[in-house]
């Protein structure tokens, strides 16, 4: 079989073109990675390359070691996977430290993968760990709506949890741990890898500043899903505060409660505080 007819991959693909079509990926904006599992390897390893050079990641992921991730490249255009995929996306091994990749598959016009590979590589161990290596895919856009409420919401876990839960009944159900945020950071260096992977230790998602989100999944449509949740309770979120300064009626503490009970979700009672009077303007809650 054709490394471009496995099931990861075509899931891959599909997954990277739906987000290019919800507008989260101008010009060469996000990335996405899969963390292969060892069937899939052996599956596909009659069609890998020759093993090619190691390159340091920047980063140690030790619970990594050996293990083989289908990624994004840098400066490729996800508008571009769907047509030729070969030339946009690879596949890459780390060596026996995880300290180092090399390419086994893809980018045959050149290149190298994503330039936030050390941030993906970081939570992938993290989320292999906390998940009994149920996690394998980490999936970063540039959300529209949860860029602009880093504008104007205080960069509080609490708050942004609290605010997306209360814009959509079906949001505490989906991501119960609520979100984590990420103060603004120079993108692909090691700070922002490291803390990024400090929240992905209780988190799903995690919201960079100005910038958009890191989400983390089993598969690739519970990854997406997660990441879509949240961007369109931001859009609500925003079309409100668009309108009126603060909410006449919302959804409440003990109305969170009621829904954690109904589905059988546990809620952590941090995000369940009782809130002051708050108006978009006012410094913080």
């Amino acid at each position: 079989m054709r490394i471009l007819d496995t099931k990861f991959v075509r899931g891959f693909i599909k997954m990277a073109d739906d987000g290019f079509q919800q507008g989260w990926h101008e010009r060469n904006g996000g990335n996405l990675s899969y963390r292969l599992k060892p069937e899939e390897v052996e599956e596909i390893r009659p069609r890998l390359n020759e093993s090619g050079e190691w390159t340091p990641i920047g980063a140690a992921v030790p619970g990594l070691a050996g293990e083989y991730f289908l990624v994004t490249g840098s400066g490729k255009y996800f508008r571009n996977i769907i047509v030729d995929p070969e030339a946009c996306i690879a596949i890459i091994e780390l060596d026996d430290k995880g300290e180092n990749y090399r390419l086994r598959w893809g980018l045959v016009e050149g290149g190298v993968p994503t330039s936030e590979l050390p941030t993906h590589l970081m939570n992938h161990e993290v989320k292999k760990r906390v998940t009994n290596g149920a996690h394998r895919v980490i999936y970063h856009a540039h959300t529209t709506n949860i860029i602009a409420l880093t504008f104007i919401l205080p960069l509080v876990d609490e708050v942004f949890t609290r605010e997306l839960w209360e814009a959509a009944t079906e949001c505490p159900v989906v991501f119960p741990q609520g979100v984590g945020v990420v103060n603004w950071m120079v993108p692909g260096g090691r700070e922002i890898a490291v803390a990024t992977s400090k929240l992905m230790e209780q988190y799903d998602v995690a919201i960079w500043a100005h910038h958009g989100m890191f989400c983390s999944g089993e598969n690739f449509d519970l990854t997406f899903g997660l990441l879509h949740t949240v961007e369109k309770s931001a859009e609500i979120l925003i079309k409100v505060y668009s309108v009126v300064p603060k909410k006449l009626q919302t959804i409440t503490a003990d109305n969170f409660r009621a829904v954690g009970k109904a589905f059988h979700v546990e809620l952590p009672e941090k995000f369940l505080f009782e809130k002051p009077e708050f108006k978009i303007g006012d410094e913080g809650f």
